[in-house]
């Protein structure tokens, strides 16, 4: 599927520029910054001590499925549209989501993801996230934002951006699966953050870890050439089909926004990833050795 949305990234100056100018009638800046337990991070708290200006802060671990164990699955489109009212989010708004993580971006496409599946096309994120726009020297505010309630109507999830575990036993579309957890998590080498879970990967799925389509000095998506280069050379081309996964469905996002950023591709994201499939003893698993 090709991609019709808002601009996909916007500049920490353009950003800068459109809050100076107040031009922010319909422009709602989002915190979706989350860290993985074993960080030693807390993003709640990170955001009350320093956040863009006017920034409100979406918990991705709260706003999920509460019917399911696993972790921070897609929430009904009832309860999502009553997370972005309380955070002050109208139909009609521009929405700009940026994460505080050291890489520049971590969890923001996570819910840009999200305000996709539900309908609303009209966000961007934020180039480089807060570490660039700190690194700048530009403004933040701590304290929490009590933004207006808004009205936010969800639209039933578009199932075309999600995918299922059985999607995925099937080989739903012929899809490979990439994989967006560190390689040595994918190769069995390295332990995952969540206990209990065996590391690996699933058999034929390609391994494009999330950071390779992040510019490590500025802390930008790499330009739309380089990133189909990454894609290709792991033996994913965008012009083939492709799902993405990774821990929790949060950095595979970031491999989705990445595609449609080169490639104008909306590639599908299944929301279970390796939590689900690897907590399944039933699931085939493959390592380095193995594979």
């Amino acid at each position: 599927v090709t991609v019709k949305m808002a601009q996909l990234l916007v500049s920490t100056s353009w950003l800068a520029s459109a809050l100076r100018a107040h031009a922010g009638a319909a422009l709602r800046v989002v915190d979706a910054s989350f860290h993985l337990p074993t960080s030693g991070r807390v993003a709640r708290k990170e955001y009350l001590e320093r956040h863009i200006p006017g920034a409100v802060f979406f918990d991705v671990d709260g706003v999920k499925d509460k019917t399911t164990d696993l972790p921070h699955m897609l929430p009904t489109s009832a309860d999502f549209s009553l997370a972005m009212q309380e955070l002050g989010i109208s139909n009609r708004d521009h929405v700009v989501v940026y994460d505080a993580s050291d890489m520049g971006l971590y969890s923001a496409a996570r819910l840009w993801w999200m305000l996709r599946v539900f309908g609303h096309d009209n966000v961007s994120v934020l180039d480089g996230g807060l570490t660039k726009w700190r690194a700048e020297g530009l403004p933040v505010e701590s304290g929490a934002v009590q933004p207006l309630p808004a009205q936010f109507t969800a639209k039933a999830p578009r199932l075309d951006l999600v995918r299922t575990k059985a999607q995925i036993i099937a080989k739903h579309g012929g899809e490979t699966l990439v994989d967006a957890r560190p390689a040595g998590r994918f190769a069995g080498t390295a332990p995952e953050p969540r206990p209990g879970l065996p590391s690996g990967h699933m058999p034929g799925s390609r391994s494009i870890p999330f950071t390779t389509v992040l510019d490590p000095a500025t802390k930008t998506m790499l330009p739309p050439a380089q990133v189909s280069e990454v894609f290709t050379a792991a033996g994913a081309s965008l012009s083939s089909p492709l799902v993405v996964s990774c821990g929790s469905g949060v950095t595979a996002c970031v491999l989705a926004l990445a595609a449609a950023h080169a490639a104008q591709r909306e590639l599908p994201v299944y929301d279970g990833s390796w939590a689900e499939w690897a907590s399944d003893p039933a699931m085939p698993i493959e390592t380095a050795a193995k594979s």
